[in-house]
């Protein structure tokens, strides 16, 4: 899944087009659907910011448009005048450049949902504060895993980004979240920011545990193991000699 540092270098490659007048189309039927190239096209592009897990991207007269890319989506940006293989969900032309959105899933003309996130790992300043206050307003019973995947709560860590930085700071992900400290927490979001600036700045994602079940943790050697988490079943990797904790529950039949 794509998560918040995906985003963040989708907005930086769209960056070309801005400022230019742009012709859209969509050739996915379920992409035309959205109604989103009718209002855009002729528009000049204003702006493109990601904000958590999604892109926004505002034109001119007040149109805006939030792309989610759900599981497998992507932005992809060619030459203007290179062929557009498939049926992208939406193709954004610039004088330059082209942007193509394959898998949109979700494409609407409007920002609303982003006004329910937490606040962006990625931010130029994280707001590690809001962040932590976040987390503890909700149940404390709830695991810390779980909680950190909650975009409402902190917005932009999905789970590959929540399992490198739980091993970082040696926080089991099946820990209660009451359970944590606030400096343990505190490490862990910071970790998360850190590891994911670094993948926006490079291009390279610093990958320590993530789909690496049954081989040797590297910093401890003990086997990596993984289990689904949380109601949406996102699988947990941890090394339970480097990351302490209670085991696991049994999934609820």
């Amino acid at each position: 899944m794509p998560e918040g540092d995906s985003l963040h270098r989708a907005a930086r490659r769209l960056q070309v087009l801005v400022g230019d007048r742009v012709t859209a189309d969509s050739p996915n039927p379920r992409g035309r659907a959205t109604g989103v190239a009718a209002q855009v096209d002729g528009r000049r592009l204003e702006s493109v910011e990601a904000v958590g897990k999604n892109l926004i991207l505002r034109f001119e007269g007040g149109v805006t448009v939030r792309s989610h890319l759900r599981m497998s989506g992507s932005w992809r940006v060619r030459a203007a005048g290179d062929p557009v293989a498939g049926s992208p969900w939406l193709v954004l032309r610039g004088e330059r450049a082209q942007a193509l959105l394959y898998g949109g899933r979700v494409l609407e003309l409007n920002a609303r949902a982003v006004h329910r996130l937490g606040p962006d790992i990625l931010a130029p300043e994280p707001d590690f504060a809001r962040m932590l206050a976040n987390l503890r307003r909700g149940d404390r019973a709830r695991q810390v895993g779980d909680a950190l995947l909650d975009q409402r709560l902190v917005a932009g860590i999905g789970n590959m980004w929540k399992a490198e930085s739980l091993w970082h700071a040696r926080i089991s992900p099946w820990r209660p979240v009451g359970d944590v400290s606030d400096a343990e927490l505190g490490e862990v979001l910071e970790a998360a920011a850190r590891l994911m600036r670094r993948s926006v700045e490079t291009g390279r994602e610093e990958v320590n545990i993530t789909h690496r079940a049954g081989m040797p943790c590297p910093r401890c050697g003990t086997l990596i193991r993984s289990r689904g988490q949380g109601d949406d079943n996102r699988t947990a990797y941890w090394c339970a000699a480097c990351q302490p904790g209670p085991e696991p529950r049994p999934p609820v039949s």
